[in-house]
């Protein structure tokens, strides 16, 4: 088994947007919840774990991921600001682009007033833990996808088969002006592809591809960790899916080992995006178990 795979579980829960934040309330409480507006109506929330969505008006709220369960208040807080009908920072939608808890945290906050949904997968993988609480789980659920009308937006729910993990959503606003990746897109660092939770490393490049295809110039791009993003870094990081991958089944293609992977370095356009969940090191794991089916 690969010596990097315990720390999945650790990814799985804890991947940030700009740095590792321990599960406890005293670290939270030193997070500050950014805004920028989007559109009309449409907001990105920045604070720790994934980006949150947000599309507010006459009808209320609607997010897009929730980040950590410690920060549902300052996440409250930070939509109360918004203008919109709900003046209680109480979301009526809540949208999970998939099952990592950095993503679903405050799912138990807000599933108790709002309507979670997601692919069936994601609640498939939540139900699967000992310590969910019901509000927490996703009441709607879907196959490829789903369309949402909500506060003149029409909003396009996207799966698009694994990637990141096997419950992925994309989340496309129908007039082209935004998508939320959801974690198809790390911006300007390697990806955390979550083969034991159904990911796909060709599924993921692929998936990033077809989603370039359907967004325009001016197009902004929410990713999951990293700040706000054009169609130009989006397809940045399509060059570095398709350069490595095409790197790494080169080297399987002649026969070369895990350590000879190891050791063979990267395309040096793309050395300096390891981060400290996904060094290069790890990035290579991932690229070998992903194309070899095999674990070293």
């Amino acid at each position: 088994m690969s010596r990097f795979l315990p720390l999945a579980g650790l990814l799985t829960s804890a991947l940030l947007s700009t740095f590792v934040i321990a599960a406890d309330d005293d670290k939270f409480a030193n997070v500050t919840m950014k805004t920028t507006p989007l559109t009309n109506s449409s907001y990105l929330l920045e604070g720790a774990g994934g980006n949150i969505g947000v599309v507010a008006g006459k009808d209320g709220l609607l997010i897009i991921d929730d980040q950590f369960a410690p920060l549902a208040d300052k996440i409250v807080t930070a939509l109360k600001a918004i203008g919109s009908a709900d003046t209680l920072g109480q979301p009526r939608f809540v949208i999970n682009t998939h099952f990592h808890g950095d993503h679903t945290g405050g799912n138990g906050h807000f599933g108790r007033n709002g309507t979670i949904m997601a692919h069936h997968n994601v609640l498939k993988r939540l139900e699967q833990q000992a310590d969910i609480a019901p509000a927490a789980l996703p009441v709607l659920t879907y196959d490829n996808g789903l369309t949402v009308h909500f506060n003149g937006e029409d909003l396009q729910l996207l799966h698009l088969g694994p990637g990141h993990t096997d419950g992925d959503t994309v989340v496309l606003w129908q007039n082209g002006s935004v998508v939320h990746m959801g974690d198809l897109f790390f911006k300007h660092r390697f990806p955390f592809i979550d083969l034991e939770g159904g990911g796909s490393v060709t599924g993921y490049r692929d998936n990033v591809g077809r989603m370039l295809e359907m967004i325009n110039e001016d197009t902004k791009v929410i990713p999951g960790h990293g700040g706000l993003a054009t169609k130009a870094e989006l397809v940045q990081f399509k060059q570095m899916l398709d350069d490595c991958i095409a790197w790494m089944q080169q080297g399987l293609a002649s026969g070369k080992s895990f350590e000879q992977m190891k050791a063979t370095p990267l395309p040096p356009k793309w050395q300096a995006w390891g981060w400290q969940f996904v060094s290069a090191e790890r990035w290579v794991d991932t690229l070998y178990q992903g194309l070899s089916g095999h674990s070293e």
